[in-house]
């Protein structure tokens, strides 16, 4: 059986737990697909490439949000209502 590994690095799970670090590092700051049998078990992501990931999901959520409320009615106002 054939399985998509998403990373350009792999490590085995026994790698992972002999030197998690080391793993880390091997990763250049990349995610890492930890192998368990020669299958993608999950993949260990370095924080830094975390936290942009979740920077890019919310920059998606918020364009998503912008195009929704481009289509709704606008309502004017002026400074001295406000």
């Amino acid at each position: 059986m054939t399985h998509q590994i998403l990373t350009e690095i792999a490590a085995s799970i026994s790698e992972l737990k002999a030197n998690p670090m080391k793993v880390v590092a091997s990763g250049e700051g990349m995610p890492i697909a930890v192998l368990n049998r020669n299958e993608p078990a999950f993949y260990c992501i370095p924080a830094k490439a975390y936290e942009a990931m979740m920077d890019l999901i919310e920059d998606k959520e918020l364009l998503e949000l912008a195009k929704r409320r481009i289509k709704e009615d606008s309502v004017r106002v002026s400074l001295d209502d406000l």
